[in-house]
């Protein structure tokens, strides 16, 4: 039986990077996964690569009305979730000096504002005893220049957990903090510049970048009864990065 048997997981992002391989996990474990994504292609390449107990949704995780018939789908198909993989978000750097308007609402509207809602929204169908996860980032604890913005709405997520579990506690549901290193993903490959990722690189102890399938093995930690003593913590999964 897998980790994840019977279980109805929600993941925001899910169409593509450490959101579809943690999808693909958690389906591979047993559970029914609704993934979403603003592509319409790209959504459907990922159902065709889970290839099973999976709905795509197209939609953005910063659209309010979208978030509304990702969970009418769900309430439809399967009336309720189990866990809730928050993992919808994007930065672009910026130096102080040069931050617009535009750049500070698309990191916080998209990272901050909308992965509240996410949660918010889900919380009706929520069982009791379930797990929110929210995608952090290394960057939150860090200070590499030119993302303060993206930094410090990942910092907030961590806020949030704090908060969260503790008005939920009466229904044992769990809210925790995934918070990546750098890793090998289609977003990376559009935001970060060669000399970046050769930069992240030389931090990382071991040299390399992580991988998806690292961060799915410990998404599927935190929402399975593994992690059942784990709460409002932020886990970094960065290869040692923000240790030294």
């Amino acid at each position: 039986m897998g980790k994840l048997e019977s279980k109805v997981a929600v993941v925001t992002g899910g169409s593509s990077g450490l959101a579809l391989a943690s999808a693909k996990r958690f389906v591979e474990e047993g559970a029914y996964v609704f993934i979403t994504g603003r592509r319409q292609e790209q959504l459907d390449e990922a159902v065709k690569l889970i290839g099973r107990n999976v709905t795509g949704v197209r939609g953005d995780a910063a659209n309010l009305d979208d978030l509304d018939r990702l969970f009418d789908t769900v309430k439809r198909e399967k009336g309720k979730i189990d866990v809730l993989f928050a993992s919808a978000g994007k930065g672009e750097a910026a130096p102080l000096g040069e931050i617009t308007e535009q750049h500070f609402d698309a990191a916080f509207g998209l990272n901050v504002r909308g992965t509240l809602f996410t949660a918010q929204k889900a919380l009706p169908l929520f069982n009791d005893g379930g797990s929110i996860i929210m995608t952090g980032s290394v960057a939150s604890v860090k200070g590499f220049p030119g993302f303060g913005v993206y930094s410090a709405s990942k910092a907030a997520l961590r806020s949030f957990a704090r908060t969260w579990l503790n008005e939920l506690k009466g229904r044992k549901i769990r809210v925790n903090v995934l918070g990546p290193g750098p890793i090998a993903t289609p977003m990376q490959e559009e935001v970060l510049t060669k000399e970046a990722k050769e930069m992240f690189e030389s931090l990382i102890p071991r040299g390399k970048m992580g991988q998806p399938e690292e961060i799915a093995t410990v998404a599927l930690f935190l929402a399975s009864d593994d992690s059942s003593f784990v709460n409002g913590v932020e886990l970094s999964v960065d290869g040692g990065l923000s240790a030294i």
